[in-house]
This record gives structure tokens, sequence and C-alpha cells, in this order.
């Protein structure tokens, strides 16, 4: 449906709201999202980067987002970013969070999208970020995340952000949380990291699906490498790790490998469950109970030294 529509049948159902009642409660839910149509919003179109190196200041967040207003973007002024680190590194000591604008993109950086709205990638670096932050190397951590959100300024005076996001606008459709993270990750140490895999049923892995899915993935400089236990029910496109109840498989980072980072994409029938160690022989990731890991980024982090 194209963008125009959906604001013409926003527009349509606020005409049959007031037309069933003129003195209807204002804090009524369909008044906040027509407050908000009328305001603007950023619509999330792709998170193209959402890791950043620590080992490399010019590694870089980026976002493309599209503007939509009451004048469908004649309003737009400029986006400010900001950031600020959310610790999760607490054996370090903990980081309190200082945010901190990092850079300000103006309308000018904008180009008409595909349904006649502005459109921008908007980015920030590694080096960019603690900078304006004002923080040294001691005061983070690969594991530690890195929290951007958006500040949508208006040229009549209006800035809409985070605390403005509804229900309606993080949905779907429109996708605007005006926030995103960014894990810090950082060059990883080099080696064979050993992972033990085990199963609770007896037949092999089946994540996402009943049948079987793919094996914890990791993702070496845009080469990805996977490792699973074999599941009976189907063949596996990689090479899976032969072991119903378990198993223990193998990732190789070579030297000079700039960013690695492990995803796993879940638990279909909620028994899996294991264990990765470092080249050195340290367990550096558990993913406790059966099932009790959901599909996702794994904070598996191994710095070089």
């Amino acid at each position: 449906m194209k963008m125009k529509n959906i604001l013409k049948h926003l527009i349509v159902l606020g005409l049959v709201f007031n037309t069933i009642s003129c003195d209807t409660d204002p804090d009524n839910s369909i008044y906040t999202v027509l407050d908000y149509e009328k305001g603007a919003a950023l619509r999330t179109i792709n998170v193209d980067n959402a890791l950043l190196n620590s080992s490399d200041p010019t590694s870089t967040f980026m976002v493309t987002v599209e503007e939509q207003d009451a004048q469908d973007g004649g309003l737009l002024e400029s986006v400010d970013v900001y950031v600020s680190v959310r610790d999760l590194t607490p054996d370090n000591g903990t980081t309190e969070a200082n945010r901190a604008l990092v850079k300000s993109f103006p309308a000018s950086e904008f180009t008409e999208g595909p349904v006649g709205l502005p459109r921008a990638t908007l980015s920030a670096t590694f080096g960019e970020a603690v900078s304006a932050m004002g923080i040294s190397d001691s005061d983070y951590s690969a594991g530690d995340v890195f929290v951007f959100d958006l500040a949508l300024n208006l040229t009549d005076g209006r800035t809409y952000g985070v605390e403005s996001s509804t229900t309606v606008l993080t949905g779907v459709f429109f996708n605007a949380p005006f926030q995103y993270n960014a894990l810090l990750t950082c060059s990883p140490e080099p080696g064979d990291y050993e992972v033990r895999m085990f199963d609770s049923y007896g037949d092999g892995w089946q994540t996402t699906t009943g049948n079987g899915g793919p094996g914890i993935s990791v993702d070496i400089d845009g080469t990805i490498a996977q490792v699973g236990l074999c599941t009976p029910y189907e063949a596996n496109d990689y090479d899976c790790t032969v072991g119903l109840s378990e198993g223990t498989g193998t990732i190789t980072i070579p030297e000079g490998t700039v960013s690695a980072s492990w995803s796993f994409p879940g638990d279909y029938w909620s028994e899996i469950r294991f264990e990765v160690y470092g080249p050195d022989g340290t367990l550096v990731f558990d993913s406790g109970d059966f099932g009790e890991t959901g599909a996702g980024l794994l904070p598996i982090v191994v710095c070089a030294q």
C-alpha cells in the first residue's frame, strides 16, 4: 500500500471518529495516533550496520530512515544523532550513561525516496561516538552496547524523538523507534574455538524448523562459518557435527580477522544448549539450561591481545 494512501485512510478514520462523537476523551489512543501523524516520524527502512569494533575507530553504525510529516517532508529541518553507552560488562567497573550529540544531518542530505518522502542513511563512527561522550578505553569493553537515538527537528520548532514514539509508530508499518542498539565488538583472538553442543531429546538440532535448520553462525569478516549437531530429519546444508545427544565442533578464526560476530538461529523444541571455549581453553559462553538462549547475536567476545 502506498504511503499517501495510508495517510488518506488515517484522515478518513479521523473524520469517522469525529462524526461519532465530538466530546470523546482526548486521551483516547486514536487521538494520539492522529496527533503524531500530524507531527512527524522517522520510519526505519534498514539498519545497515549495528556492530562497532573497539579495535577500529572507523567502524560505523548506519541506519537508513524515511521522514514523514504533515507536508510529505516539507517540514523536515534536520535530524540529530545522539549516543550513550549501556555498560553490560560490570567486571571492569560500571560506566554511567553519558548521552551526547554526535552529529546532525540537515534536510539537504536527504533525497526523495520511492514513495516521494525524504530518505537518508544516518551514520556515526565508533571514534566519533567515543569523542562525543568524552570517554576513554577504560570506560567501555567489547560486549557493551552503544545506544544511538535520533531527534527529528521540524522547521516550525517542534522536535520528535524516542520519547515521542508510540506503539503505533514502533509497529510493523511505521517501525519508528528513534533508537537503536549497536553491539561493541573487537578484533577477535585468532585460533580454534571449541563448541560443545547438547540436545536433551537426543535427535540432533532443530533450530528454525521442527525438522532442522541452520546451526550457530559466525560472520568472520563477511565469510559465514557454521557449527551444529546434525539432524536425522533432513539433509544439513553445512558441515554439521555427527551426534544426536552431544558433539563437539570447531570454529577457526584466522590471523588478521577484523571482526567475528556469533549468532544463534533459535531452538524450535527448546532442547538445545551449548558451550563455547576460546583458543586458550577458557569458557567464553554458556547458553544456560536447555532452551534458555533465544535467537540472535551471542555475546561471545575474545579480544586479540
